[in-house]
């Protein structure tokens, strides 16, 4: 039997550790707020979010770290560009080590406030259980570079804790409603996805043609896409 380098972690002892800084709070349940607390630390970026996904649309976000992790979660849902949109349409891990000098141009609309806003590499690690696809684990570092090969193994296990802690709080909820664990801290933008619904409607088109028409509305006229929406639902705007 080959002897492991020492330092060499397996999945197990990785899960061991990340469920150790999970419990390690003394606050009981583990919250949302705690499950991306624990990816940022233990992961050692700067900012950690997770973003769930409804078919081909953003959910919303179901935590993040800081402004700067909010803000990114945030440009991914208005845009419907980014890491985790492109980690779960593709499912597969997403790494852009250096935002500002890529080697391949992506996210046109995305790259640039992040930029702004001091993000530098940005990576996503996709939800899944098995063959059901949750959403994504964003993580970002205000300098370039990759990931070591520990912190790379270290997000793999995280996501699958991450993915099976979603599924578990939700697998509580009443049929047809969010677990209240999920909604505690979350922000899923609800007014928008109540505004998707009415364009459906109104164009008669699918809820995920009637978010690209919303995104491209607020994108064109320079509006927020939540301020849109507010002005779907009121009846102030509508799509023909």
């Amino acid at each position: 039997m080959t002897a492991r380098p020492a330092g060499v972690l397996v999945a197990g002892e990785r899960l061991e550790r990340i469920l150790a800084s999970l419990s390690s709070s003394g606050e009981g349940e583990v919250s949302t707020h705690r499950l991306c607390e624990t990816a940022t630390t233990v992961l050692g970026v700067n900012g950690t979010g997770v973003m769930l996904m409804s078919g081909d649309v953003p959910y919303g976000s179901l935590c993040t770290t800081n402004e700067v992790s909010h803000l990114i979660e945030e440009l991914q849902y208005s845009l419907g560009e980014g890491p985790c949109v492109d980690a779960y349409n593709h499912n597969r891990v997403i790494a852009e080590p250096d935002l500002a000098d890529p080697a391949v141009v992506r996210w046109a609309a995305f790259a640039p406030p992040a930029l702004q806003v001091g993000v530098r590499a940005v990576f996503a690690f996709p939800l899944r259980v098995g063959a059901i696809r949750l959403g994504a684990l964003d993580l970002y570092a205000d300098r370039p570079g990759k990931l070591s090969d520990d912190q790379h193994a270290d997000a793999l296990v995280m996501s699958d804790v991450v993915a099976s802690w979603v599924l578990d709080a939700q697998s509580r909820a009443p049929l047809g409603s969010v677990a209240a664990a999920l909604d505690l801290e979350a922000d899923f933008h609800l007014v928008v996805h109540n505004a998707a619904g009415m364009v459906s409607v109104q164009l008669g088109v699918s809820v995920t043609e009637a978010m690209l028409r919303l995104r491209a509305y607020a994108f064109g006229h320079e509006r927020p896409l939540t301020s849109v929406a507010e002005d779907v639902v009121a009846r102030r705007l509508r799509f023909r």
